[in-house]
């Protein structure tokens, strides 16, 4: 079986949707499913291609903000769409934009039958705008996906209940799957906890929807405020805001520790969530959350933000680790309820790397090939 990928950038740093990509790309590949992909070119020379690679298309005013979320477009040159879906049995959509819409044309055309991954939600892309949590705007943009995009495949991945609930309601007719992205097994590094101050991370790039800022707010309301090192791995648009307030918080004497900022690779990261007591995800806007799986999988305690779109909470095991989004005061309690247990808090971490053991990537991949051999054969 032949399955073509497309998305607009498969190389692209620091952006979740292009990293869950290329780890799925290469799942399928060890399972033996014969894999290429339709994408803009890899931002470093040096480094692989795609194997039907399209020039970049570069937005005037608005090509700043999409390197500072780790994103860029790729251009529609319609011969090599044509020849990547002519080779394809089965094509694959990453995303909800023109060059979808383009292949999508493309593969009806030509009797392909064609999948899609839903990603991400049009709040990720308004947060940066102005519009945050403006109803109109989002909703035309999650109607113009639909009609546009979602409901012209055969079936789409949903990769938690939550996002598959908002398809629901929302009138998309493609059938449903729900199934994880799915997480790189990997095992726990985790030493014995020395002496010292808690470690908190939060992992993931800084922005708007992200919502860091609510952890540093709950600094101020934290019984343990002093006794907690911070430690934020990314970066992103909101980047020196955060640091502005974490650095604040530190000079007025709310924290003993001056907060961190890193930006780490894989095993970095691994090390990272090694090494804290609890891993903070404050999301407001959050389809999976690919950052507190790799954390759990270390055994830092999560405590997760709870709203109507983002689905990270389902990883939560009981209502110490799920908070209001955007509720510090709560988020601080939680916090507290966790630091004030020491024996509750290591006894929850071998349950989260338990827990994550469920979302194996390779699970995810036996049921995306049955997804893949079912819309071939319908």
């Amino acid at each position: 079986m032949k399955v073509l990928f497309v998305l607009n950038n498969i190389y692209a740093k620091g952006n979740g949707l292009s990293t869950s990509a290329r780890r799925t790309v290469a799942a399928l590949r060890d399972a033996g499913v014969e894999v290429k992909v339709l994408s803009g070119p890899n931002p470093d020379p040096d480094g692989p291609q795609p194997e039907y690679c399209l020039k970049e298309f570069k937005i005037p005013f608005f090509q700043p903000l999409l390197r500072a979320h780790g994103y860029s477009f790729a251009s529609t040159d319609v011969k090599l769409v044509e020849e990547a879906v002519g080779w394809a049995d089965v094509v694959h959509m990453e995303e909800p934009f023109v060059l979808e819409i383009r292949a999508c044309k493309i593969a009806r055309r030509l009797g392909k039958p064609i999948t899609g991954t839903y990603h991400l939600h049009p709040e990720n892309i308004f947060f940066s705008l102005l519009f945050k949590d403006s109803y109109l705007p989002n909703h035309w943009m999650l109607m113009a996906w639909r009609n546009l995009c979602f409901n012209k495949w055969d079936i789409v991945q949903c990769p938690t209940g939550n996002v598959m609930a908002r398809l629901k309601a929302n009138g998309f007719t493609s059938e449903p799957r729900l199934i994880s992205n799915g997480v790189v097994p990997d095992s726990c590094i985790r030493k014995p906890r020395e002496e010292g101050p808690f470690r908190l991370c939060c992992i993931g790039r800084i922005s708007g929807e992200k919502d860091q800022k609510t952890l540093l707010e709950a600094m101020q309301y934290s019984v343990h405020a002093k006794h907690i090192r911070l430690v934020f791995a990314g970066k992103g648009p909101q980047g020196r805001k955060i640091k502005r307030m974490a650095h604040a918080l530190y000079r007025k004497g709310v924290l003993a520790y001056d907060p961190e900022f890193v930006f780490l690779d894989r095993d970095g990261l691994r090390k990272l969530a090694a090494s804290s007591d609890l891993c903070i995800h404050c999301a407001t806007v959050e389809v999976e959350g690919l950052s507190i799986m790799e954390a759990m999988q270390q055994g830092a305690v999560p405590v997760i933000a709870s709203g109507p779109i983002t689905g990270a909470d389902q990883f939560a095991l009981d209502e110490r680790s799920r908070f209001r989004q955007r509720d510090a005061h709560e988020l601080a309690r939680k916090i507290d309820a966790w630091l004030d247990s020491p024996q509750e808090l290591e006894a929850a971490r071998s349950r989260y790397v338990r827990e994550m053991e469920e979302y194996a990537i390779q699970r995810s991949v036996e049921k995306l090939i049955q997804m893949f051999e079912d819309a071939l054969n319908a």
